[in-house]
């Protein structure tokens, strides 16, 4: 049986590369569609392709009354937790490709869904490339304690850091010896410029340059005595590298209960 989704955020910029994605799919169905913008024309045309007898609800709650399996939510910061408690309540699984939510919307989203035995997929990119960045940076962290990160992002964007950040620091801090590094509470001058501590424990400073021209990229730092390590991980300016990621995880999420952070948890 075809796994049935509904698209939220629609005709944003990764949307419109996945409802094509989505409909050339022999394993998936578009079942639904979600633009606020869109609403009411046909999901097909309002991505640019042929039409396909799906239209756009205005909300996510208007598109979950017909039958669905899997919400994919690509839509806004301030929009992705109603929207996935609003999926999990209503017995769907999700993926979450929305950036913004942090630890505490995270635990909330995984009691919901566990209580509700469904599975919710969230990463804070899912590019291929840039889940091997997470993995070659959290072996490092093995042995080299002492790594920040550097977050990159357009002007524009709404959050800080960015999702690609915030869980590649997150599951940093979870590995990484403890730093040698000057603790933030004793440097003098301000403070502020030695960047965000994201993560359990010690942590791991974030640093988020917001300027044009960039897309997205992301790089963590890894100083020992006379000698220095990068691994870095630039987006392009399409929505291309995220649509298989995300194609991979609607057809995993069904076996997932409760909530499953990172793309790497799939790629074995």
């Amino acid at each position: 049986m075809a796994i049935r989704v509904v698209m939220a955020g629609a005709t944003g910029w990764v949307g419109k590369a996945l409802i094509p994605a989505i409909i050339a799919q022999k394993d998936f169905t578009l079942a639904g569609a979600v633009s606020r913008s869109a609403a009411g024309q046909d999901a097909g045309s309002a991505v640019g392709i042929d039409a396909n007898g799906v239209v756009v609800a205005g909300s996510l709650e208007k598109a979950l009354g017909a039958p669905s399996d899997v919400v994919v939510d690509y839509t806004k910061p301030n929009v992705v937790k109603a929207n996935t408690l609003l999926a999990i309540s209503k017995g769907r699984h999700v993926v979450i490709g929305t950036s913004g939510l942090g630890a505490s919307d995270y635990a909330e989203i995984d009691a919901a869904a566990r209580a509700n035995g469904v599975g919710v997929l969230a990463a804070g990119n899912f590019s291929i490339t840039a889940t091997l960045m997470k993995r070659f940076a959290l072996m490092a962290a093995k042995y080299v304690p002492d790594v920040e990160v550097i977050d990159y992002a357009s002007a524009k964007k709404p959050d800080a850091p960015s999702g690609t950040a915030r869980e590649l620091a997150e599951a940093l801090a979870e590995v990484r010896g403890k730093s040698s590094a000057r603790p933030k509470a004793e440097v003098s001058g301000v403070p502020e410029t030695r960047g965000g501590t994201v993560g359990a424990g010690e942590g791991v400073q974030v640093h988020a340059l917001r300027l044009p021209s960039y897309i997205l990229s992301c790089e963590a730092l890894f100083g020992l005595p006379d000698e220095r390590l990068t691994i870095r991980h630039d987006a392009g300016s399409s929505a291309a590298p995220y649509v298989a990621g995300t194609l991979l995880a609607i057809r995993r999420v069904g076996s997932i209960k409760g909530l499953v952070r990172g793309l790497d948890a799939l790629m074995d």
